[in-house]
């Protein structure tokens, strides 16, 4: 059987498409370059939206890059719930001005670019890119970012409670200012994903803090395999 195919996005600004790429290649499935300017997803069976600045970040975050061309085959393939859609980052603030997921993402409360370590709490293991991990896991993976802080308004915020689509929080507290703590979230068909910090920086015990990271990846591996998910190992 052929190895699933990952697209991976890159538009221009983009920092961690290449760390993005391995970690799907580590994780056993084939990774496949996007270009921003072209709208052809080239059949692949799942994509992650990098971090990054895209297009130097201007008007907002992710503003510009809503109406690239691969949006445009995106977006509805995510929408319908048939194509699995992970945001980092930059990737999560995409994800949110093409309003495949609710919220937004505004500026550090301490109006401070944050670059750290940092503790997460696994709320949701039932998506497509979660699916390796146990409710309640914490795992550990790098935060950087200026633009970190999820807000939404109040019903936004009840729905995704109710429904069980706060896919990971901060542990203690928020170090952005992010309401409820929230870290991630999904959509309602639980394919598509955004979170702000970085799992792709967290898959090898050389160059991570952990690899609790590489869970994403296995997950959305096991999911469009149908096997079972490789438990992703916290620490």
């Amino acid at each position: 059987m052929a190895a699933p195919r990952v697209g991976v996005v890159t538009f221009p600004g983009s920092l961690d498409d290449r760390d993005a790429a391995r970690a799907v290649r580590i994780a056993g499935a084939e990774p496949v370059s996007l270009w921003h300017g072209d709208a052809d997803l080239k059949g692949v069976d799942a994509v992650v939206l990098p971090g990054g600045f895209s297009y130097g970040d201007y008007l907002r975050c992710g503003a510009i890059a809503r109406f690239a061309p691969i949006m445009t085959e995106i977006v509805p393939a995510a929408r319908s719930g048939n194509l699995p859609v992970l945001g980092i980052c930059n990737g999560f603030q995409i994800l949110c001005e093409s309003h495949l997921l609710p919220g937004a993402l505004t500026r550090n409360s301490s109006r401070h670019f944050l670059c750290r370590d940092q503790l997460l709490r696994v709320e949701a293991a039932d998506t497509a890119w979660t699916g390796g991990y146990s409710p309640g896991q914490e795992i550990l993976i790098p935060l950087k970012s200026g633009e970190g802080n999820y807000v939404a308004d109040p019903e936004t915020l009840a729905e995704l409670k109710r429904d069980g689509r706060v896919v990971v929080r901060y542990v203690d507290a928020a170090p952005n200012g992010s309401t409820d703590d929230i870290a991630g979230v999904t959509n309602e068909h639980r394919n598509v994903v955004g979170l702000m910090p970085h799992p792709e920086h967290a898959v090898e015990a050389l160059t991570g803090p952990s690899t609790d990271g590489l869970g994403f990846f296995t997950s959305i591996l096991a999911h469009l395999t149908g096997g079972a998910p490789v438990p992703a190992a916290a620490g």
